[in-house]
């Protein structure tokens, strides 16, 4: 199991709103996910900046980035997020996210 962290940044002007949308996110964007590997999906934002922090369990995380990618569902909510988020240099969250280096994990 491959465990991946990332990091974007939510425009401070947008938090609360962002909270909101997580608090109801679409059932057939939460089975998407299910279905193409997502597992222990958490987001931790830092209210102080907008930092985002995504952490998330995948088989193959580039597989199972890939085959979200390619879900209508997907197309749909990255094109509703994209305001959310400070500068995307691909274009949406998905596809712009730092990845960050994995150092330590307690079994």
């Amino acid at each position: 199991m491959e465990r991946v962290g990332f990091r974007l940044q939510v425009k401070k002007s947008m938090m609360a709103e962002y909270k909101v949308r997580h608090e109801n996110v679409w059932a057939d964007m939460l089975q998407a996910l299910t279905d193409t590997g997502w597992h222990n999906y958490s987001l931790f934002l830092d209210e102080s900046d907008g930092t985002l922090i995504g952490y998330v369990e995948c088989e193959d995380f580039e597989a199972s980035l890939a085959a979200m990618g390619a879900t209508e569902v997907n197309a749909r909510w990255q094109a509703d997020m994209v305001s959310f988020f400070e500068s995307l240099p691909g274009a949406t969250a998905d596809k712009s996210f730092t990845r960050l280096n994995h150092v330590f994990y307690l079994p």
